[in-house]
This record gives structure tokens, sequence and C-alpha cells, in this order.
């Protein structure tokens, strides 16, 4: 069964296609069938996760998963949440993971609070127009830390701090990350709906 990966996102695609591997299924990306992305107006993971799968669903005629993630911290309100990958645009910087970083570190300046985690909202559908929707959400709890720490992942991956894995995010290896990440915790959910409710597997 080919299910459409509503991203163009290379390491979001690695990390899923492990993830998925039990089903035997053939995840490829959107960009790869020549679909653009779609907008992302909400202000909820689940949301948008939501519309860019109705939205590949709908330009593949095939089924689709969409995953929206991000950071949430407490001291900021849930910020940067949905806004991650561009956070530092709202800032008039330019957006990559380098920016984004250093902007949520000057936002945290004078902050005791350092709580936050990373969510990930994953929405799977049949087509465009499935009546119901698999969700799954998963959240990995951590610490924001001051200093960047550890060279693997992406994104906020080197300022958080995992404090009973004794290391940052960045710092895990691949298969730790896909074992325990948010991510991971969302496609485990997502995997047991879909046997359930698809009866795959």
């Amino acid at each position: 069964m080919r299910l459409v990966l509503a991203s163009n996102n290379a390491k979001k695609l690695a990390e899923l296609q492990v993830l998925f591997t039990p089903l035997g299924m053939d995840l490829v990306t959107q960009g790869s069938l020549g679909i653009a992305e779609a907008q992302e107006p909400f202000h909820t993971f689940v949301e948008n996760a939501l519309v860019k799968a109705r939205h590949a669903a709908h330009e593949s005629a095939s089924a689709a998963i969409a995953d929206d993630s991000g950071l949430s911290v407490e001291a900021l309100g849930g910020a940067p949440g949905v806004l991650s990958a561009r956070y530092a645009t709202l800032f008039d910087r330019p957006k990559s993971d380098a920016d984004n970083n250093a902007v949520l570190l000057e936002q945290m300046q004078g902050k005791s609070d350092r709580a936050a985690r990373f969510v990930c909202a994953l929405v799977a559908v049949r087509s465009a127009d499935d009546p119901e929707p698999l969700i799954a959400m998963g959240r990995w709890q951590g610490q924001l830390l001051t200093t960047l720490q550890g060279a693997g992942g992406f994104g906020y991956d080197p300022l958080l701090f995992i404090p009973s894995l004794n290391a940052s995010v960045a710092q895990l290896s691949a298969e730790q990350k896909n074992a325990l990440s948010h991510r991971a915790l969302a496609s485990v959910d997502l995997l047991k709906q879909m046997r359930e409710v698809w009866h795959l597997g």
C-alpha cells in the first residue's frame, strides 16, 4: 500500500520509513510526486497535520500521512509551537535551524522555568474525504539547555535535554531517537490504529 508523506523533509522521511517498516508500506514524499506543500493556517498541531494529510491524499489520489511537530516551551506559553520551523522569521531573521535556536535562546534569557517538550501530531487518511482520520499524539518532555549540545538530529535537538538519558536529543544515536522520540511515540499509536481500523499488518 502506498502512503504519501505530506512533507519534503528528507530527515523526517528517513525517521518515519524506519518506524513504518513493520506494516510493509511504501512511504513516498509528496514532493517526489510533484505535489506542492499545503498551507498550514491553524494554531494546533492536529489541525495542521489534518489539512496537510487531506491535501496530499487529494493530489495523489491515495492514502496519506502528515506530521506536524514542534517544540512547546512552558515559559513562552507554548511557543514556538506550530511555528517552530520558522520561529526566527517572526523576529526578522532567516528561516534556519541555527537562527531558530539562537532566537529561542534569546527569548529564554532571564527565565527560570526551562520545561519544554517536543510534540508530534500524526494524521493518516485513506482518502481526501476520509470521515475517520487516524490521529495520534506524542510528547517528549525535557528541559531547555542554555547552549547547544550535540551534532545529531535537526531543529531544536541540540537544545532539548532529556534528564532520564542525561543527554540532549542531538547527542542521541538515530536508533535511540527513533525508539524514544515524540514522533516514535505518536507512530506507535498510529501503527496500532492502522492495524485495528485499516486492518493492516
